[in-house]
């Protein structure tokens, strides 16, 4: 019975306090109207799953399956109001996707007005509202409809679709259930947004790494720039990476491009002098594009080729190397902030890591105009004093001759001049041969390696040993058999430098030897000056293999077979 003293009936009453006095304390609580069992799992189960994709379409599918929907679907904003930036549907076969040319644009209709508005909107019949407009062609045909915003920390995300419930219009319940679950998935979305976040950091971190790694490991200018744009491209999900140099005429030049279709059309395309993107990028600054093929500022011929984009100035220690552009395809997502930010900060650690890898190729380059400044003064000290000498010996030869003097000492005097020559000939050939290996690298060739070891000794000798091959030393002298020969190198230069004053260090390595038996050899030769005697030398034997050492005053002599004796 209604109570007298207040008209309201029980069932008729807002207020919970008043309810409640009513109720009787012993009685269980009504049950719920919702389907919370099912609500609560499916709130449960969209922190199953951290990938933003993953997790939106367990949204739609979750709402789809507590309001009894037959089609469901979620719409991600882009930012800015431009339109949708993600689209996932559920209830929609092969054939009927296949049939829907592009999905709604979310600009205009009903979902226009549910992205305005941002508030629910439950329809009995979508077709007769006077919203309706801009369905696909090829969409099915819906009446029923149900539309929630996602409210992400406060701002509207996207929105949450449903059409055609079976059994029925939406009902109040449904409504009620939907904005429950999307105040969860909310949550759910940002969670999923912060771990996109930082596995996108991630990456953007190591290729940044692994461009400083590759461009500080020698690379070539070109090699290096194509790294950058390479990698760059990759991370950035664009069509193309590209880096534009400044030109004398004041514009910029495309001069590196990389592109999974090819980078044909885009090197050697400029932005001539005016442009007011040109003012931007001279100056340092970053550009970023919603649309390249549309935008006023951009002048160049391949700009209709592209989309959202962004250019970003490589710059360190004050020093504009060029512009870094990583333009996508038409139609594609908008680079978010987030994006921009990574973007920028790649830029100014690679432009950093190109500097120092131009810094380094630049002691490299010094390291070697040293070593030949030092090859040149030891071709000064060593092969011009012996050709002056020579010179001398000849005009004192054509003395003698004009003085009557006996031919056989004209010609004995002659042939010393002969060898002497010769012998500077093959100094010559040492020293180019030498010129033409970067003195930061490791030798391969024997004929490197010998001069290695001779280098090294100058620093304990005193003087620059002068050194001559004979024969095709670096392709006939097997491995065997030139470690032994530089093993007896180094102990012959050693007895050299035990001796008091050398003042001339010889080496000879003759590959065109024949020995005793007939078998082709390699000899070393090592002569010196020195006064004092030296121990003898260790003798070098291996298997198959004979090492000789023949010591008169100061020429040490080893050799050995190129090949083992044949079997028997």
């Amino acid at each position: 019975m209604t109570d007298p003293t207040n008209p309201k009936d029980p069932a008729e009453r807002t207020d919970p306090a008043e309810l409640t006095e009513l109720t009787d304390p012993e009685e269980p609580p009504a049950p719920l109207p919702l389907p919370f069992p099912r609500l609560l799992e499916a709130v449960l189960g969209l922190g199953s799953d951290l990938e933003l994709r993953a997790t939106l379409q367990r949204i739609v599918e979750n709402a789809a399956g507590l309001t009894g929907a037959r089609y469901a679907a979620l719409s991600v904003l882009a930012p800015g109001d431009t339109g949708l930036t993600e689209f996932c549907t559920t209830g929609l076969g092969a054939a009927e996707r296949a049939r829907i040319e592009h999905p709604p644009s979310g600009r205009r209709g009903v979902l226009g007005a549910l992205v305005h508005e941002g508030a629910p909107l439950r329809l009995t019949d979508l077709t007769t509202d006077p919203r309706a407009c801009g369905v696909p062609p090829g969409h099915p045909r819906m009446r029923s409809f149900l539309g929630v915003p996602l409210l992400v920390q406060d701002e509207v995300y996207g929105n949450l679709y449903l059409t055609e419930k079976r059994g029925g219009p939406f009902t109040a319940e449904d409504e009620q259930v939907v904005r429950l679950l999307a105040a969860q998935a909310g949550i759910a979305i940002g969670n999923a947004r912060l771990y996109e976040t930082a596995r996108r950091r991630e990456r953007w971190i190591e290729g940044a790494a692994a461009v400083t790694t590759a461009l500080l490991t020698g690379e070539a200018a070109a090699d290096a720039l194509m790294t950058v744009a390479e990698r760059a491209r990759v991370l950035a999900d664009a069509s193309a990476g590209v880096i534009l140099q400044p030109t004398d005429e004041g514009g910029m030049e495309i001069v590196t491009a990389s592109a999974p279709a090819g980078a044909a059309g885009l090197v050697g395309t400029t932005i001539a002098p005016g442009s007011a993107v040109l003012e931007q990028l001279l100056g340092g600054e970053p550009v970023f594009l919603d649309d390249s093929a549309t935008d006023a500022r951009m002048t160049t011929p391949v700009r209709h080729r592209f989309g959202p984009s962004m250019m970003l100035p490589l710059q360190a220690e004050g020093r504009l190397i060029g512009t870094l552009a990583l333009p996508r395809r038409r139609g594609d997502t908008p680079y978010s902030p987030a994006e921009k930010l990574l973007a920028t900060q790649f830029a100014s650690q690679a432009a950093l890591a190109l500097v120092l890898a131009d810094a380094q190729q630049r002691r490299e380059r010094l390291a070697v105009f040293e070593d030949r400044d030092r090859i040149a003064r030891d071709l000064h000290d060593l092969v011009v004093q012996r050709l002056f000498a020579t010179g001398m010996m000849l005009e004192s030869t054509q003395r003698r001759t004009a003085a009557g003097e006996r031919d056989a000492e004209v010609h004995a005097t002659l042939g010393r001049a002969v060898d002497e020559l010769r012998s500077t000939v093959q100094e010559v050939r040492t020293a180019i041969f030498a010129l033409q290996q970067p003195p930061a690298d490791a030798p391969t060739s024997f004929r490197g390696k010998v001069l290695r070891e001779t280098a090294g000794a100058a620093a304990v000798l005193g003087v620059q040993p002068s050194v001559q091959f004979i024969g095709l030393v670096d392709t006939g002298v097997p491995d065997a058999v030139a470690g032994h020969l530089l093993s007896a190198l180094r102990g012959a230069l050693a007895s050299a430098s035990r001796r008091t004053g050398t003042t001339r260090v010889t080496v000879t390595i003759d590959a065109t030897v024949t020995l005793p038996d007939t078998r082709p050899g390699v000899r070393l030769t090592v002569t010196d000056d020195g006064t004092a005697p030296a121990t003898t030398p260790t003798e070098n034997t291996a298997d198959d293999t004979t090492g000789d050492t023949d010591r008169q005053d100061t020429t040490t002599t080893w050799q050995s077979p190129l090949r083992p004796p044949p079997g028997p």
